[in-house]
């Protein structure tokens, strides 16, 4: 028979029975579950939550047009366009759906009155000229409308407004020919696509608005402490090699990456911002330029980081007595890039001018001179038989790092300025 075994207080006293393991399990996997929800739920998935809580309320309100019939008596069939329009203009920031609004009304607009005049004289003139008129018309607009839409600067912020123009037109010449009343088809498809669109607008930018500005805002300040960590972690690992002997690199630049392939996702949040109204911190006329300008010059950072790869991963590595020549100033020079992109990163994202730009200049023009002193010392004397080639190359591009950080200081500065950015 197995024997229980009862913890007693050293100071005496009652026994203690011990936890129910039941009890345990329980509270061990209730902690579990807390951390993982909160590992989980961060900010863009709170974010997707609530849009699609958004979009849902949103089609219940423009579905009651069908529900309710003294509003249905006034629409009809045409309530279909007011749930057509939420579905397709609703996007998760409040700059994209305004956008998308704006677009698809001037769409609607101008597609449906020139339609409609379209149809009008296609059917003054009758006959065989009706079906003539119809088509050269829907040519003519359609092939205008298009080429316009392939022109980059129309294309960029108004390309939906005119594929909606496109779409109007051809349903509003087309049905004319069909239908008794064109201008009472018009105003009602009108009518119902004002009523979805002010639903959109309604619940994107008065429920808890997801603004386009604020992510191009935090992502792009959060790009500048990923690459400065990215930068201190390769220049570890380029030394760590000299004192390991491991030829395997276990640095991973997915920081560089994802920098080198937001340009997209910039552009589009930087379109979407110039959309909005005032708001928060962000006023009318806002630099978002500028954003892009600088994101350019985060790329090319994050392309001379990743031009370290050749030296960490080069399958011929120097000797550890060349690496350690050029050890100390070579860290010292990284640990001040490092610390510069924090600084500029830091006075993004709290949207002040940067105290301490009157500090990273002079360190990068010095940096510049320490760098110019060691390849021009003995150190690069071995190039002969082939030794320093390699840190040569690192050097090298050490030196280009200096100069990308220089200019991204210059944007910095600019942005503060034109942002009015606190002191």
């Amino acid at each position: 028979m197995g024997t229980t075994v009862i913890a007693i207080p050293e100071g005496g006293g009652e026994a203690v029975a011990p936890v129910p393991k039941e009890k345990n399990k329980f509270q061990d996997s209730l902690q579990l579950v807390t951390f993982f929800l909160g590992e989980k739920k961060n900010k863009h998935d709170i974010d997707k939550l609530t849009h699609s809580f958004k979009v849902g309320i949103a089609l219940v309100l423009v579905s009651i047009l069908y529900l309710l019939d003294p509003l249905y008596k006034q629409v009809g069939e045409n309530a279909m366009w007011a749930i057509m329009t939420v579905v397709v203009v609703f996007e998760l920031f409040a700059g994209a759906t305004l956008s998308k609004g704006l677009n698809r009304g001037l769409g609607t607009i101008l597609g449906g009155g020139l339609g409609y005049f379209a149809a009008v004289f296609a059917r003054e003139v009758g006959g065989v000229g009706n079906a003539v008129c119809v088509g050269t018309s829907v040519f003519i607009f359609g092939a205008a409308a298009t080429y316009c839409r392939l022109v980059p600067r129309i294309k960029e912020r108004y390309d939906y407004g005119a594929m909606i123009l496109i779409l109007t037109f051809n349903l509003v010449v087309v049905s004319g020919i069909r239908a008794e009343d064109v201008q009472q088809l018009a105003c009602e498809r009108l009518k119902t696509i004002v009523i979805g669109f002010f639903v959109c607008i309604l619940a994107s930018l008065l429920v808890f608005p997801i603004w386009a500005s604020d992510e191009l805002h935090d992502s792009m300040a959060s790009k500048f402490e990923n690459l400065a960590s990215s930068f201190e972690v390769c220049f570890e690992e380029y030394f760590r090699l000299v004192y390991e002997k491991e030829n395997e690199s276990h640095y991973s630049f997915n920081h560089c990456k994802s920098v080198l392939h937001s340009k997209s996702k910039d552009e589009s949040l930087a379109n979407f911002a110039r959309w909005e109204p005032w708001h928060g911190k962000f006023g009318f006329s806002y630099p978002w330029a500028k954003y892009l300008k600088i994101g350019e010059n985060l790329r090319d950072v994050a392309a001379t980081i990743l031009s370290f790869k050749g030296c960490l991963q080069s399958c011929r590595q120097t000797s550890q007595s060349l690496r350690e020549l050029i050890r100390e100033p070579c860290e010292e020079v990284g640990s001040s890039v490092a610390w510069s992109l924090r600084e500029l990163g830091d006075s993004i994202k709290k949207m002040r001018r940067c105290q301490t730009v009157d500090l990273i200049m002079p360190k990068l023009k010095s940096m510049r001179q320490e760098l110019s002193l060691v390849m021009s010392s003995s150190i690069l004397e071995q190039l002969g038989n082939g030794d320093g080639l390699e840190v040569a190359s690192f050097l090298f591009t050490l030196m280009m790092m200096v100069d990308k950080v220089e200019e991204l200081t210059k944007e910095v500065v600019e942005l503060g300025e034109l942002a009015r950015f606190h002191v």
